[in-house]
């Protein structure tokens, strides 16, 4: 057996285990449905705001969420986030997630709803990463 490090992996070998990963969890919880889900805002056809993530397991995940300068402090990510919950409650999700280590991004996320469940303290150093949660449900 050899352990190899490295910052430059197969793409291949990424794979296998990505893949080998979720053929275990469809085994072990069932299948994950996962959906990309992602909210643009267009300000003149260009792409002034944005949610990626997914749904998977009855959640979404808020992997990024992101406003251009010209669009903060007018609600943008707080109706985007509205959105993106109203889509994924419409697939089947019971709760949301999401995180960040910016302190005002986190009081947008807990007017939103999102409760906090867990941090990690100097995630980048001199900051806390914070990660929250919200139900979806009735």
């Amino acid at each position: 057996m050899k352990f190899e490090v490295t910052d430059t992996p197969d793409p291949l070998a990424l794979a296998l285990v990505g893949d080998s990963l979720s053929a275990f969890n469809v085994q072990d919880v069932g299948p994950a449905e996962r959906r990309t889900l992602a909210v643009l805002v267009r300000d003149q056809g260009k792409v002034a705001a944005g949610i990626s993530g997914y749904t998977a397991w009855g959640w979404l995940y808020v992997q990024w969420l992101w406003v251009d300068e010209s669009l903060r402090g007018r609600n943008v990510a707080a109706k985007m986030l509205q959105a993106a919950e109203e889509e994924a409650a419409a697939r089947g999700c019971h709760g949301a997630y999401i995180d960040t280590f910016n302190p005002t991004a986190l009081k947008v996320y807990q007017r939103q709803g999102y409760q906090p469940f867990g941090t990690l303290p100097d995630f980048p150093k001199g900051r806390t990463r914070t990660f929250l949660a919200k139900s979806l449900g009735a």
